[in-house]
């Protein structure tokens, strides 16, 4: 019963960051659409660390290159996420007010994946691997 209870608790964390994102977009004062494009920096975010637990075998303790590479990949595109609306305000494509609630849902977004990857990333009978 803890799997339903994680579950429904990172779903409602991911509804809350998605609703900063819309916020920043569709508010009136702001009325820029610009930031969802931080929907594909969400989307390509788990993908290198997902692979790489596919292809890496986790009884070895040392570090692998493959897990080294999937980290630095996810942290690039994480580190673009939270760019990406900065560079928008600094250009006056979006206000400052938008690009403070984009970074919100960003934040809460990447909690809510970081959260998953650790609530449903031990090799048991409810794991992500099996979906």
């Amino acid at each position: 019963m803890a799997g339903i209870k994680a579950l429904i608790s990172l779903s409602f964390g991911g509804a809350i960051g998605l609703m900063f994102l819309m916020l920043g977009c569709a508010l009136p004062v702001y009325d820029k659409y610009w930031p969802l494009f931080l929907l594909f920096f969400y989307i390509l975010a788990p993908i290198p660390y997902c692979i790489s637990r596919r292809i890496i075998d986790d009884t070895d303790s040392a570090s692998n290159a493959c897990k080294e590479l999937a980290l630095f990949l996810t942290t690039g595109i994480v580190v673009s996420a939270f760019g990406l609306p900065i560079i928008f305000a600094r250009a006056d494509v979006i206000a400052w007010g938008a690009c403070a609630l984009v970074l919100t849902g960003n934040v809460v977004i990447f909690a809510t994946i970081l959260g998953f990857f650790l609530v449903f990333g031990t090799n048991d009978d409810f794991s992500w691997q099996q979906w």
